[in-house]
């Protein structure tokens, strides 16, 4: 019984990112959110209980990449989307033909292509067992989900107004697309001790995560995603 144990939560990121979905299409942004971090958790732990049991296996391995390419690819693409739909109707873009408009928006789907490739190339690449080349799809994940609550639920009302445009936001897209496969080294935050010397950047980031979200509630996100990747770009250059 124990085997099924990880497949079956594996299986809950991969309905929490159904679930997500459904929230997207009717631009309920704050449950949607939740359900992609719902869905996060349930893919930190699927691993870590396969792990402690002792019962990893290819199957599982497949399927939780599949889970993940729902919850932090497919979701935060149509989010995208969507974002893009609603920010094409202001005035940035009044000279712009009617066919433009409606077009613009699918630019947002490249962040499901770029989680595809990303997923593909983690499953057959050795070097990402105890870290990762390039943003990991949670990461990207809740960066763009960030996004809608910011612009929708935020009392940010410059930071607001910068997302909420098509050009920043087809910006954002490219940018992550490429992190996501970027042959850029990016610390994992599994733990195999709990010594500051081999976890000093895990207990940085956590430490600076929570009191950023603190101080920039929904705005944090994007700020900790952006200082994940300064913060192990720093650590690995240290190393060399």
């Amino acid at each position: 019984m124990k085997k099924h144990i990880p497949n079956i939560i594996t299986l809950f990121n991969l309905l929490s990112g159904l679930i997500a979905l459904i929230f997207v299409f009717d631009r309920n942004w704050i449950w949607a959110a939740f359900w992609v971090a719902s869905g996060i958790f349930f893919d930190f732990f699927d691993g870590l209980f396969a792990r402690k049991l002792s019962v990893s296996s290819q199957l599982g391995l497949q399927l939780d990449s599949l889970a993940d390419m729902v919850t932090s690819g497919v979701v935060p693409a149509f989010a995208m989307f969507f974002l893009l739909q609603d920010a094409s109707q202001i005035d940035v873009l009044h000279n712009f033909e009617w066919n433009t408009k409606y077009l613009l928006p699918f630019a947002g789907l490249l962040i499901a292509l770029a989680s595809a490739l990303r997923l593909a190339k983690f499953n057959i690449d050795e070097r990402q067992s105890t870290s990762f080349i390039g943003l990991p799809t949670p990461a990207n994940a809740l960066f763009v989900m960030s996004l809608p609550l910011i612009i929708y639920h935020s009392s940010y009302i410059v930071l607001a107004k910068f997302f909420f445009n098509p050009t920043s936001l087809i910006l954002v897209t490219l940018i992550l697309s490429w992190l996501l496969n970027a042959e850029i080294p990016l610390f994992s935050l599994k733990f195999k001790d709990f010594s500051w010397q081999n976890n000093r950047e895990k207990y940085i980031l956590i430490t600076t995560s929570i009191i950023a979200v603190f101080v920039l509630q929904w705005a944090a996100l994007p700020a900790v995603i952006v200082f994940y990747i300064f913060l192990s770009v720093l650590f690995n250059r240290k190393k060399l």
